[in-house]
């Protein structure tokens, strides 16, 4: 398993746990945190035993935006990461979930703040769960900035729009209760309780047919800009290879014989 001093991986069974791990900064971004979590998205997809992956934050915040300084490399800080950058200049961007989605369900896992930054990386997770004081917001106007984590694009996709418009343009913080009422966020639950909740959603997902659960998420996505008409003949081009698989006549088998499945991604 990869890592940085910003970015913590774990194994939690099938489930892989990126963790931000800068709590000094409320888990702001720096180059180390970047090249950990697009390592840590490359580990997920390439290894056949993840599958779930869990983001989180330490210090009980999930992340509190860009830190540009650290970013740019200066100081000890990055330093040594500044050739991953300067080889891929989009490294950012993918691990950023902007420019790269996952094989594997994202489940993100959210305490205190996560905001600007934080809730774009937010709005690449597939499942969200949060604190009930934790706090979102795109705060970028408010600073006279953009937010160009996708955020103009991608949320008025996943909320209404008159949501996703009084987001980008007031730049005010949203309680969890709030992001869960526009549908930014799907479950709320105690503080601290969150990593516990996206665990108990990933097993859920963690004893399903994985090739099945790729193929669902990728449908999902693959079909979202489509006519319904074409959606739905890319569903069936995607979905009917999926019963022929030994992981489709392994679940039949274990429905039949009252037992648990043993899916071997076959």
């Amino acid at each position: 398993m990869g890592g940085t001093e910003h970015l913590t991986v774990q194994r939690e069974g099938a489930t892989l746990v990126l963790t931000l791990n800068r709590p000094e900064a409320k888990n702001a971004l720096s180059l180390p945190m970047l090249v950990g979590l697009y390592d840590g998205w490359l580990e997920a997809d390439e290894d056949d035993a993840v599958r779930s992956v869990v983001l989180t934050g330490s210090g009980g915040a999930f992340c509190a935006g860009m830190d540009l300084k650290a970013l740019a490399g200066r100081g000890m800080e990055g330093e040594q990461y500044r050739d991953r950058l300067k080889a891929d200049p989009d490294l950012h961007w993918k691990a950023m979930l902007r420019h790269h989605r996952p094989r594997k369900p994202v489940i993100a896992a959210v305490e205190g703040y996560c905001v600007a930054g934080g809730t774009e990386i937010l709005q690449g997770t597939d499942i969200r769960v949060a604190g009930e004081s934790a706090t979102f917001g795109l705060f970028e106007v408010k600073r006279g900035l953009f937010p160009i984590g996708g955020s103009t694009v991608r949320l008025q996709r996943q909320i209404p729009r008159t949501h996703a418009l009084e987001m980008l343009l007031t730049g005010r913080p949203y309680s969890a209760r709030e992001a869960a009422g526009i549908g930014l966020i799907g479950h709320v639950v105690p503080d601290g309780a969150a990593l516990a909740k996206a665990l108990e959603i990933a097993e859920l997902i963690n004893t399903c047919g994985p090739l099945a659960v790729e193929a669902v998420k990728a449908s999902v996505y693959g079909s979202a800009e489509m006519t319904e008409t074409d959606g739905l003949a890319a569903e069936l081009e995607r979905g009917w290879p999926i019963f022929d698989t030994a992981d489709a006549k392994e679940g039949a088998r274990a429905f039949a014989e009252k037992r648990p499945p043993v899916y071997k991604r076959a």
